[in-house]
């Protein structure tokens, strides 16, 4: 009789039966996130856009190393086709930079979407989860920043003697800030491996099973964001995304333990 009422669970998990939401109720929910991560980018890009000058300036420092070392300043250059295409220049750096500024709230509001109705212990998973994920992320754009650079010089490297480097402006801020996103994304795809096994989707063991899988992705993933010549930033880039991946494979399975040791004690007085 004392394991048919077990009030117990019911007193431990109250806030999980806010998670039976109807179609309209998580509809409305995911309105409401993604105004509030639309008002955080829109201020990150009023912001992004005060500092584009400077942006500019850092962006194209490959291209004004480029002129220095083969001694073409005449040469060598940001090319704007059209009449309007620096005032569009300015606008995608705005985008892509408020992305960036505005990742902490977008963070938090997609974890919140996913996991809502959180217990206690789940909300200090929540503030564990953004801790890890911003800094994480913010670090993947510093490597991408950081290897942009090599890319650069090294493609530069290969334009035979006599000809020019004049690059499109729309082409080179695609290539500069897309693989600044992608690589700073990429940084954080462990964290969310991490929260899939908080969520009981996908045990630390099955995580840690597919390693073979995410260090052929991590390589080529690091071939494709560098250039074939430079192997030393390759290979800096796979480690960094295969020794992320193993982290999470280890807190998943640690993870895993600690809450069979608690089911187990948890069923043990009952049993």
């Amino acid at each position: 009789m004392a394991t048919a009422e077990c009030p117990h669970v019911d007193a431990e998990d109250p806030s999980r039966r806010d998670k039976r939401m109807s179609l309209g109720q998580h509809l409305v929910e995911l309105r409401k996130r993604v105004i509030i991560s639309l008002i955080a980018l829109v201020v990150g890009m009023v912001v992004a856009y005060a500092l584009t000058d400077f942006i500019i300036w850092a962006m194209t420092e490959p291209i004004r190393a480029v002129a220095a070392k083969r001694d073409m300043a005449d040469k060598v250059g940001l090319m704007f086709e059209t009449v309007t295409s620096a005032f569009d220049l300015r606008l995608r750096i705005s985008f892509a930079v408020g992305i960036i500024l505005s990742a902490p709230v977008w963070l938090w509001q997609l974890w919140a979407f996913l996991m809502p109705g959180l217990t206690r212990k789940e909300i200090r998973y929540t503030i564990g989860f953004v801790a890890a994920a911003i800094p994480l992320f913010f670090a993947g754009c510093y490597v991408g920043w950081w290897v942009m650079p090599h890319i650069v010089e090294i493609m530069a490297s290969f334009t035979p003697d006599g000809a020019a480097n004049w690059f499109q402006a729309k082409y080179y801020y695609d290539f500069v800030f897309k693989l600044v996103l992608v690589v700073g994304i990429s940084f954080i795809v462990p964290v969310f491996l991490v929260a899939l096994n908080l969520a009981g989707i996908m045990s630390g063991r099955a995580i840690l099973h597919a390693w073979r899988v995410a260090v052929l992705i991590a390589v080529a993933f690091a071939g494709l964001a560098t250039p074939a010549a430079d192997i030393v930033s390759m290979l800096m880039l796979a480690g960094i995304l295969v020794v992320l991946f193993f982290a999470a494979a280890g807190l998943s399975m640690l993870f895993d333990r600690r809450r069979a040791k608690q089911a187990k004690a948890t069923l043990g007085p009952l049993a």
